[in-house]
């Protein structure tokens, strides 16, 4: 089939593990990190982009639905792809339900190196508020941020050594009262994405039909996205 990967910039190391992992060789259009934070500029940018493409059968979309940003997406050219998934934190541990029993074990903020790289993330956010605070302030404010989290975990995907992004983790974690912890990642639902194997942890789109805000309350068991989740 004649196929096109629309991903976020946040997963690039991951997905390019994972087209090596499965031997797919689909190009790949990667869509800029920190659009997150405006979800309706996140949706005009992957819109924009699925405007633009010609004489494919099949979108694959590696995104989580990342605060409602995909409600609307649509072709009436191609078919697409996606997995239910709130953001990306599923695709990186391999489905919602691994994401939700970690999450009923306490509050949980999760990072990996792509949300540190590319992302204007949690430890850039705290930075920047040392900058213009001082860092008393900044805690205070981070503590605010983070109230329900109880842990900081990071992601090893597999894509990535962890040794290359714990020691600021462990820093941020020790400096909030947070644990840290690392877990094992999964690239399950990329494979299945990229594999064509499209089950009840997918939803098709037809072409014409769009993703709709029912599809969105119906990915990850009603788990509440990350702030900033791919960060989603």
């Amino acid at each position: 089939m004649r196929a096109v990967i629309i991903a976020c910039q946040t997963i690039k190391e991951e997905l390019c593990l994972a087209l090596k992992e499965t031997g797919v060789d689909y190009p790949v259009i990667y869509i800029e990190s920190g659009l997150h934070n405006t979800p309706n500029v996140l949706h005009s940018r992957i819109q924009a982009q699925l405007d633009l493409l010609g004489n494919v059968d099949y979108v694959l979309l590696a995104f989580g639905f990342c605060g409602n940003s995909l409600v609307g997406i649509k072709s009436s050219a191609f078919t697409i792809v996606l997995p239910k998934a709130d953001d990306c934190i599923p695709l990186l541990l391999g489905s919602c339900e691994a994401r939700k029993l970690i999450t009923q074990e306490m509050g949980t903020y999760f990072a990996t190196k792509g949300w540190l790289d590319y992302e204007k993330n949690i430890l850039w956010e705290y930075e920047r508020c040392i900058s213009r605070y001082g860092e008393q302030r900044a805690l205070r404010v981070m503590k605010t941020m983070l109230g329900h989290y109880r842990r900081f975990m990071v992601i090893d995907t597999g894509a990535y050594e962890t040794d290359c992004v714990t020691p600021r983790t462990e820093e941020f974690a020790a400096r909030l009262g947070l644990k840290h912890a690392i877990t094992p990642g999964s690239l399950r639902l990329l494979h299945k994405l990229l594999l064509g194997q499209w089950d009840q942890e997918f939803i098709v789109l037809a072409p014409g039909e769009e993703i709709s805000l029912e599809d969105v309350c119906s990915a990850g068991g009603g788990q509440v996205s990350q702030p900033g989740a791919c960060l989603g």
